[in-house]
């Protein structure tokens, strides 16, 4: 199913294909002036999305109450972590904290890899 959703993302939520191969670049399109998301594997302990950003585009400021490890498949991106910016070339990942607001900005069209992971913080509290 696609939809787009209140912060401007065109989301494709069904998983790929199980036990077939592919290319993780050629798995999402780029589209003029737009962001889009295609979901990978969606789960109750965390999720696999690609997702690709227009020049120009940028994700508004938030905050997740998990770790999220970003990859870049594509261009190159900038993304800001708790007001530090990190500029992140092709094939190069960061880790943005739990509760760290991170901000994307695309000066140049990119592809990402995102994994949510939503177990293991149990052993902190």
């Amino acid at each position: 199913m696609t939809d787009i959703n209140n912060d401007g993302i065109i989301r494709e939520d069904r998983e790929l294909e199980k036990s077939k191969a592919h290319v993780i670049v050629q798995i999402i399109e780029y589209l003029p002036s737009s962001i889009v998301s295609k979901t990978i594997l969606k789960k109750i302990t965390g999720n696999v999305t690609v997702s690709s950003l227009d020049a120009g585009e940028e994700i508004e400021e938030k905050s997740s109450p998990f770790d999220t490890y970003v990859q870049i498949i594509d261009g190159a991106a900038e993304i800001l972590i708790d007001k530090k910016i990190y500029k992140l070339a092709l094939g190069e990942g960061i880790i943005i904290p739990a509760h760290s607001f991170h901000h994307f900005n695309a000066n140049e069209q990119f592809k990402m890899l995102s994994t949510v992971i939503k177990s293991g913080y149990e052993d902190l509290v």
